[in-house]
């Protein structure tokens, strides 16, 4: 049995790393810039923060697809950074496993000769959509 439920009373507010504050000027958010504004997170009432994914990726997901899920995208602080903001608030973090990979098990399964299912067609059609739109996020 879980003894610590502080989630069932809490307040979370979900936020963007890239896009909350900027505290370096280079025109993207950063953990520096949350630890700025944490007072002001407390302030609304946020008891706890689910922050979007903020780990290396190549972007072909806008940052679902995690390369490395113990880093910190350099473009956001380093791990230090990380370690540092967390002490503010309670902190989870948004994820997709399944995403991890460079290849996914349905853009895999779309490279199988001679499945032509509509299903199949449109999974491999998302996901050819989803791999050439490879941008920065």
């Amino acid at each position: 049995m879980i003894n610590d439920l502080w989630y069932k009373n809490s307040v979370i507010y979900c936020l963007s790393v890239a896009s909350y504050m900027d505290a370096n000027g280079d025109g993207i958010g950063d953990f520096q810039g949350l630890m700025r504004r944490l007072d002001y997170l407390q302030g609304l009432g946020g008891t706890a923060l689910w922050l979007m994914p903020f780990q290396p990726s190549p972007c072909r997901d806008d940052g679902y697809d995690v390369a490395d899920y113990y880093g910190v995208n350099p473009r956001y602080g380093t791990l230090g950074d990380f370690v540092e903001f967390t002490r503010g608030l309670r902190t989870t973090r948004d994820a997709r496993p399944h995403r991890s990979r460079r290849e996914s098990h349905f853009e895999r399964a779309s490279l199988v000769s001679g499945s032509k299912s509509r299903s199949e067609v449109e999974i491999s059609g998302l996901v050819h959509l989803v791999s050439q739109e490879a941008k920065e996020c």
